[in-house]
């Protein structure tokens, strides 16, 4: 009996020293570098982690960035509409000052004693039709020239560029959606419309550059020593402006003037490939 107790009590030892040894022998048929799972695992969470911080930085770079550049075109389309009005109020004051200028010429011309002689009332009447004149080139609600006195500008403007470099571009100009304008708020904002149009295009040409009111919504602009693409560029800078101050914008067709060409071939051109855009639009 004493001796199958011993055998029992060396088995059970046997087996104890076998389970404290099996981890042992799992550590020891691991290759070198391979890792448990529990450590994978962590090291996927740890990974899983960086990468979440990661898109959330770049993401909170994106939402800045845009932000940031609304805040600039917020800023850019204030200083347009400031720039327009002060346009406006310029080109009144202009006008404005050539009526007071002609009046005082008129009135040194006739004396300063208040005498009113037949010299002095032919020198008040001429003033007065010069400034008349002056007037009937010019249509009164926009102040670009009218159609007439337009076109002898335009022409004038093409003989010039011939003599030049002979870069001599057309714009025909057209108001997108005006009869709507009138139709919903009136006519009195259809005209605040064309007249923040001419100012507009007034702040984006040169002084030069003729601006032909050409019918109700229709304008035509002549641009020299440029070529159409830089036209093309200024056309888009004065529709952006235009729709952040009124709400509509415009369309333009482009005519590059070629030799012997005419005013009307040219002109004629540039409103075909005005029809043409707005055809491209669904228009």
């Amino acid at each position: 009996m004493k001796r199958r107790g011993v055998k029992k009590s060396k088995a059970r030892d046997t087996r104890e020293v076998d389970d404290a040894a099996s981890p042992a022998r799992a550590d020891a048929g691991r290759q070198p570098g391979e890792t448990t799972p529990e450590a994978d695992a962590a090291e996927l969470a740890e990974i899983a982690e960086v990468l979440y911080q990661a898109a959330l930085a770049r993401a909170a770079a994106v939402d800045a960035r845009e932000k940031a550049a609304a805040e600039r075109d917020s800023i850019a389309n204030l200083r347009d509409r400031t720039s327009v009005e002060r346009d406006s109020i310029a080109n009144m004051r202009d006008r404005n000052a050539v009526e007071r200028d002609s009046i005082a010429t008129a009135r040194r011309s006739a004396g300063q004693d208040g005498v009113a002689d037949a010299g002095d009332d032919a020198a008040l009447e001429r003033a007065r039709l010069e400034a008349e004149l002056q007037r009937a080139h010019l249509d009164a609600l926009t102040g670009a020239f009218r159609r007439e006195m337009g076109r002898l500008a335009l022409r004038n403007e093409i003989e010039r560029a011939r003599r030049a470099d002979g870069k001599f571009v057309i714009a025909f100009v057209d108001v997108d959606g005006l009869k709507g304008v009138n139709d919903r708020d009136g006519h009195a904002a259809g005209d605040r419309v064309l007249r923040t149009l001419a100012a507009t295009m007034r702040a984006n040409l040169r002084s030069y550059d003729p601006i032909v009111r050409f019918g109700g919504d229709e304008f035509v602009c002549g641009i020299s020593s440029i070529g159409p693409d830089e036209v093309q560029h200024r056309m888009g800078v004065i529709d952006q402006s235009l729709r952040n101050a009124t709400g509509v914008g415009i369309t333009a067709g482009l005519a590059t003037l070629t030799s012997n060409e005419s005013l009307e071939e040219l002109t004629a051109r540039a409103d075909a490939a005005l029809i043409e855009a707005k055809r491209s639009r669904g228009e």
